[in-house]
């Protein structure tokens, strides 16, 4: 398979027992490979960046058109609106960093899980069908944005000095082990974190795709000659697993948000 055909794209008329002798066709890495769909100043757009592109307008476009002119008794997109901000500020922001300190941080926050959450969910929209965070560099963009406020937060709270103290737990008082406990603070948290941040949104999106492309296939591939119970079962698990997706799409959004804001809660705490 091509790396220019979409998640879904194969060979129709590969199915089992067909006499063109091709076998499954599994999803794999070229599951995620999309060739350019068109050119704009140079910049050459494919399919998840078109979709991470939409769903920037989307997001801005809803929120826009749901307080540009608030009022006090709100209409019904205000209100769903509303129902997402508070979600988001007093759901995750609120209890992590309080009122007094969260309440700056909220419209990063909101930002945050609105696009993780929708660039999740174009995996079980028809057409698109792909998570876009299921590309490492989109993931890995957003940690980069939260691991970048986390630093400048520790160092513009704590200063030089202190911010070190802040990021490698350094506490004199634990004596000879010291050197190793910086040591291995220093390493989790400002190499490793950001890392694990990025990961964990794109593995799971990684592989929950790779579940979903692999029943959606499969269903068809066996839909055929006395193997169609089993083409069956296939199609019931691939519905399975868009309500499963459903539920992990929200979680992830959810998590990440939440990691930034321990961060930012960390970035801020008084070092003791």
């Amino acid at each position: 398979m091509s790396a220019d055909q979409t998640t879904l794209a194969f060979d129709w008329s590969c199915r089992v027992f067909a006499d063109n002798g091709c076998g499954f066709p599994s999803p794999g890495l070229h599951s995620f490979m999309f060739k350019p769909m068109f050119e704009v100043g140079g910049i050459e757009f494919n399919k998840p960046m078109l979709l991470a592109l939409v769903t920037s307008l989307l997001v801005v476009g809803f929120f826009w058109a749901a307080f540009s002119k608030a009022k006090v008794v709100p209409g019904k997109l205000q209100m769903i609106g509303e129902a997402g901000y508070d979600f988001v500020r007093r759901g995750i922001v609120y209890e992590t960093l309080g009122k007094r300190e969260g309440e700056k941080y909220v419209p990063l926050m909101v930002s945050l899980f609105f696009f993780i959450w929708i660039m999740n969910l174009w995996s079980i929209i028809p057409v698109a069908q792909f998570p876009v965070t299921s590309i490492i560099a989109f993931p890995a963009a957003l940690a980069a944005i939260v691991y970048l406020t986390w630093l400048i937060l520790t160092f513009r709270k704590h200063g030089f000095v202190g911010g070190f103290k802040n990021l490698t737990g350094y506490d004199k008082s634990l004596g000879p082990v010291l050197p190793l406990v910086v040591t291995i603070e220093f390493f989790s948290n400002v190499l490793v974190r950001p890392f694990t941040h990025a990961v964990r949104l794109f593995a799971n999106m990684f592989a929950g795709h790779l579940l979903l492309v692999m029943f959606t296939v499969a269903s068809w591939y066996l839909l055929n000659g006395w193997l169609a119970p089993a083409g069956a079962v296939s199609f019931v698990m691939a519905i399975v697993m868009i309500l499963f997706e459903l539920f992990v799409q929200a979680v992830q959004a959810y998590v990440f948000v939440l990691l930034a804001c321990s961060y930012v809660q960390g970035a801020l705490a008084e070092h003791h």
